[in-house]
Order: C-alpha cells, then sequence, then structure tokens
C-alpha cells in the first residue's frame, strides 16, 4: 500500500517537473540571479526556502479556517515575517559571514512570490500534511534551480565549487581564464534559460 496519497505524492514531487516554482512558474527570479554567484550561498537560501515554505503552509492550514478572508494576505506575512526573522537570527548566530551576505535576500523571502502563492492558493484550501508536502516540494525545486545555476556560475565563473579549486592550475597555464560573465547577472540569465530549455525538452510531455 502506498505510504502517500496521489494527491500527496502530486504536492510532493510536481515542483520539481512538472511545476518547477522557478523554471516553469516563473516565480523567484531575483534570488536565483542574486545569490547563485556560489553553491554555498545557494544551499543556505535553499535551506532557508524550504524551512519558510513548509512551516508556513503547515501553520496557516492548520489556522486556515479561523482566518478572516479579508485579512488572511496581513496574516499570511506575520507568519512568514516571523519565520524569516527566525531564520535571519539563526544565520547571525551561527554563520555570521553568510548572514552578511545574504542578509538582504533572506529579509525578501516575506515578499517572495513562491512563499506567498502557496500559502494563499494551498495552503488556505488543503490539509496541514498535504500543505507541509506542497512546501517542501516547492522549497526543494526552487533549491535544485538555484544550486545548479550556482554550480555552472562558480564552476566557469570562479574555478571553483563550494570555495574550493576544480580546475587545475596546468589548465590555466594552459591559457584558459575564469569567464567572468558568469559572475555578473547575465551570466545568471544565460544560465537559468539554458536549465529552463533543457527541462522543456527533456521532460516535454510532463510539463505541457
Amino acid at each position: 500500500m502506498a505510504i502517500l496519497s496521489k494527491k500527496s505524492r502530486s504536492a510532493l514531487y510536481d515542483p520539481l517537473v512538472k511545476t518547477n516554482p522557478i523554471s516553469l512558474s516563473v516565480l523567484g527570479i531575483c534570488s536565483a540571479l542574486a545569490v547563485t554567484i556560489r553553491v554555498d550561498q545557494a544551499l543556505i537560501m535553499t535551506g532557508a526556502v524550504i524551512f519558510v515554505l513548509s512551516t508556513s503552509n503547515t501553520i496557516i492550514s492548520v489556522i486556515r479556517k479561523y482566518i478572516p478572508s479579508r485579512t488572511r494576505i496581513i496574516i499570511q506575512l506575520a507568519i512568514i515575517a516571523g519565520l524569516v526573522s527566525l531564520i535571519d537570527q539563526v544565520l547571525m548566530a551561527y554563520m555570521y559571514n553568510m548572514s552578511k551576505q545574504l542578509s538582504v535576500f533572506v529579509s525578501l523571502i516575506v515578499t517572495n512570490c513562491i512563499v506567498m502563492g502557496r500559502a494563499d492558493a494551498y495552503a488556505m484550501q488543503n490539509p496541514a500534511g498535504n500543505s507541509f508536502l506542497d512546501g517542501l516540494g516547492n522549497g526543494f525545486g526552487y533549491g535544485a534551480i538555484l544550486i545548479a545555476v550556482a554550480f555552472f556560475r562558480e564552476l566557469f565563473g570562479s574555478g571553483t565549487i563550494y570555495g574550493i579549486s576544480i580546475i587545475p592550475e596546468f589548465v590555466y597555464n594552459l591559457g584558459y581564464e575564469n569567464l567572468g560573465l558568469m559572475v555578473l547577472s547575465p551570466g545568471a540569465f544565460i544560465v537559468l534559460g539554458l536549465i529552463v530549455w533543457f527541462q522543456k525538452e527533456i521532460w516535454k510531455e510532463k510539463v505541457k
């Protein structure tokens, strides 16, 4: 017997392919361009978004019947902002340098279209279990694109992965140079565009 129902599996797995929030729904693009210069930044941002998405979805779903329709956006924002503040404080306490690098972008999770969209469109209409899985799925879908973009930008732009040099010194001695374009915003657009094209070509039937 399946552990998850069809609806639960859809909530968890669809954001990875069929409804990926960045590459197919075109949401959260700003952070995909801004925090993908290095893989470590993308990983921290991914973790923060997964936590905020899954937790806010669950909380909002649990109390959805008690949220007045006219004030639902304000209440959703308050819950999301509280979770973002918690993440920000944890980063400041345990990863201060990373907190300084990501401070603005972590704060902007509050207004991230993915987080607000899933809270209002899904968590307000579905039970807590499915809402948690939806948040988890969208968080991982978001993170998969973020990390993929960061991987190629850091590799070709700096010659490193997670700050560790990957390209051997002799390759540079042969005349190879890192692509400075990759550490600029146009580089993020190019990599993201190629990922979107690749995803649509590989999974044509699944993304229709």
